[in-house]
């Protein structure tokens, strides 16, 4: 647990593992390919529903109460995309994970942004594929919670992760490149802009007066400092 002078503590602790391994739903419109996947989870021990369009997956999605989504972001009547902010404003807790053929840079980022946690680039490996997607429920099974005077704050996962790297980095200026090398694993990216917006929202959730931080400093024309 940490707990900066402003009264906002940071906790990430395990939760006890449940005995059944849970629900995976799969939201793709290609049959062939929900085939596939819902072998390979079943094969894991998993339980497994499938969506063939958008309007379903976020009625299953809202019944079934999945662990993890693995999300197609090309779909009939809603978009991946669409769907990937609603999963995030019913259970910002579900991890998402995007299976697509859309291999730009600018489209993971945005993904990333909207709460997706993991992009894997059609075609894939299934081992690859498995490999993500446990380990991103594996990340959602730590509490991720901010509490500032006495208030919980919901966080997602990169914002939780964005301001736990802060944290750990205090009085350190950390520049754009670094942040988004460290915190969302690109190398290469379209723009810097995504950590600014990530730091505005957490401003929002974690600052007195967002217009005036005490915490999530700028420093011009060099980065951002966190200031316990």
């Amino acid at each position: 647990m940490m707990k900066d002078s402003g009264g906002v503590a940071l906790a990430n602790e395990e939760q006890p593992v449940a005995h059944e391994l849970g629900t995976i739903l799969v939201v793709e419109d290609d049959p062939r390919m929900q085939r596939v996947l819902q072998r390979m989870f079943l094969s894991e021990n998993y339980d497994v529903v499938t969506a063939g369009d958008g309007q379903k997956g976020l009625e299953l999605f809202r019944s079934c109460r999945p662990i993890a989504v693995v999300l197609d972001l090309i779909l009939p009547h809603i978009s991946g995309r669409e769907l990937c902010q609603k999963f995030q404003t019913i259970s910002a807790d579900t991890p998402v994970i995007v299976v697509s053929a859309i291999a730009e840079v600018v489209d993971k980022v945005l993904l990333l942004e909207l709460g997706a946690d993991d992009y894997v680039t059609k075609p894939f490996s299934p081992r690859e594929l498995m490999a993500r997607v446990q380990a991103a429920i594996r990340r959602r099974r730590k509490k991720m919670t901010v509490v500032r005077n006495s208030i919980p704050i919901q966080l997602t996962s990169h914002e939780f992760r964005l301001l736990k790297f802060f944290t750990d980095h205090a009085e350190r200026v950390l520049g754009r490149e670094e942040l988004l090398n460290e915190v969302w694993g690109y190398n290469c990216y379209p723009t810097t802009r995504t950590v600014d917006n990530q730091i505005l929202k957490l401003r929002q959730k974690l600052e007195p007066d967002p217009a005036n931080p005490r915490h999530l400093l700028t420093i011009y024309g060099a980065g951002y400092k966190f200031v316990p």
